[in-house]
């Protein structure tokens, strides 16, 4: 058995009614993507305290999944005038071969060796070096399996740079990832913050799968109180609207890291938060840049 996936570019006002109308039409799924991401107008979606959740992004794909025989151009039609918008001038349709999902999706992530020392390992792999510092992960629905540079190098910043005994806060945890290898790497008091209730509790079965200690919650859970560390690996217009947030939560002399940002948008970043920070060099994996800095 195989399926329809077909793909339409749709406005922010059109997106969630066409939706809608596509799965009263027949659809099986429907998911939207933003469709300017990896570029400079990426818009990320957040809501931190003070930062209204975005709608959606001003361009969006509609993703949509049908049966192998429906009629592509029939139920487009019957959604578009149900939902009482434009029928879709352009849209590609791919087929989609009945696989066993969840051993493809396994095996595109592989043990990833993050140094010499620190290696992640996904749970269904084995240890390649049973003597190194293994990260096990399971993803989950969160963001944060290794594989992606702004991982990698925020990983790698605190491998070279944690030296034992440090109180450190993940702004944007994810799976956990950047907290666990944080403890693992010496870390004293390990605090992680998401805005997806989804990703605080992928990171605390994480931290139990690597018999850890470290607390995660929502933005509103987090008690008062600063950092030695502070690490954000979100995206480019949330850490610049939350930049006074995030360097309040970093003591005189701490270290804040940043990422998810693109090498074209470095700049702009550090230039918001130079009231309170002394930036290192930007250090650039595949296009994307971590940046590191002192509070003064």
């Amino acid at each position: 058995m195989s399926w329809q996936s077909v793909r339409i570019l749709v406005d922010s006002k059109q997106a969630e009614p066409l939706s809608d109308a596509l799965m009263d039409a027949g659809a099986l799924s429907v998911s939207l993507e933003d469709a300017d991401a990896g570029t400079v107008d990426e818009t990320p979606l957040f809501g931190e305290p003070d930062h209204p959740t975005a709608e959606l992004w001003p361009h969006s794909i509609a993703v949509v999944l049908l049966e192998e025989h429906a009629d592509v151009a029939e139920t487009l039609a019957a959604a578009a005038q149900q939902a009482g918008v434009p029928l879709p001038a352009e849209y590609t349709v791919e087929t989609v071969a009945e696989q066993d999902w969840v051993r493809l999706t396994q095996s595109q992530f592989d043990p990833i060796p993050i140094s010499p020392r620190l290696w992640i390992v996904p749970t269904w792999h084995d240890a390649p070096d049973s003597s190194a510092i293994n990260l096990k992960l399971d993803p989950g629905l969160a963001f944060g399996t290794g594989s992606h540079p702004t991982t990698r190098l925020c990983l790698r910043w605190l491998d070279t740079q944690l030296a034992g005994g440090e109180t450190l806060l993940d702004y944007g945890c994810g799976s956990g990832i950047l907290a666990i290898a944080a403890v693992k790497l010496g870390a004293a008091r390990v605090d992680g913050v998401d805005i997806d209730e989804q990703a605080v509790a992928s990171s605390r079965d994480n931290a139990a799968l690597n018999q850890v200690t470290a607390q995660f919650c929502l933005p509103g859970e987090l008690p008062p109180g600063q950092y030695d560390v502070v690490v954000a690996n979100i995206l480019t217009n949330p850490l610049k609207g939350m930049a006074p947030l995030l360097a309040g939560r970093v003591r005189p002399g701490g270290h804040l890291v940043l990422s998810g940002i693109l090498a074209e948008q470095a700049d702009e970043v550090m230039a918001v938060y130079r009231d309170w920070f002394v930036f290192d060099p930007p250090v650039t994996d595949e296009g994307w840049v971590r940046l590191s800095g002192i509070k003064q």
